[in-house]
């Protein structure tokens, strides 16, 4: 009985999760960006690594919170990791975000298969691993970004911008005039 009343309190926290989440999904605008010879960007989500982007070592970088938290109204922010480290979900339990811890194999089609059910062409995606090249190259935004651990070429190659830090790749998008600097013809 233990067992069931405990399996009971767990999809009823899962619920009431999900439910919290879609209620966030809701009340978030959107980002709407028209880049001359470029695209009309409208977006909604952002879709983010952990490791590489977010965090070094498993720790969220110094003012990332603070990034994040100024696209949280605007956007539905959604980080995807493996979790490598073991600590993501304390290192980002005062950020609004949906967390998806994923299986180590096969993750860059785990991610990519994630923005299609978002929908790519509302979703900005920042990763820099080689898993992250399908997201990026998918999104209709592809921010790459360049820190301590390096980025894969092949993400690098997939994206629309590339940046040296998260939070140059964060301020394209709480200050769009920088981005259409950068993409426009």
């Amino acid at each position: 009985m233990k067992f069931l009343d405990s399996l009971l309190t767990d999809c009823l926290k899962s619920i009431s999760t999900r439910n919290t989440f879609y209620k966030e999904m809701m009340r978030v605008s959107m980002i709407e960006i028209s880049i001359p010879g470029y695209k009309n960007l409208k977006l909604k989500h952002l879709v983010l690594d952990y490791n590489g982007t977010l965090a070094c070592d498993g720790k969220l970088l110094a003012n990332v919170r603070k990034g994040l938290e100024a696209l949280a109204d605007k956007l539905q922010i959604h980080v995807l990791t493996a979790d490598t480290f073991g600590n993501v979900r304390s290192e980002l339990s005062e950020i609004s975000c949906k967390l998806s811890i994923i299986p180590s194999e096969n993750q860059e089609t785990y991610k990519l298969n994630y923005i299609k059910q978002l929908g790519p062409e509302v979703t900005v995606c920042i990763g820099n691993g080689r898993n992250d090249r399908l997201m990026l190259k998918e999104a209709s935004l592809g921010i790459a970004v360049i820190l301590e651990e390096g980025a894969a070429i092949e993400a690098l190659l997939a994206s629309d911008v590339i940046c040296t830090s998260i939070h140059s790749a964060l301020d394209l998008l709480t200050n769009p005039l920088r981005l259409v600097a950068t993409l426009r013809s």
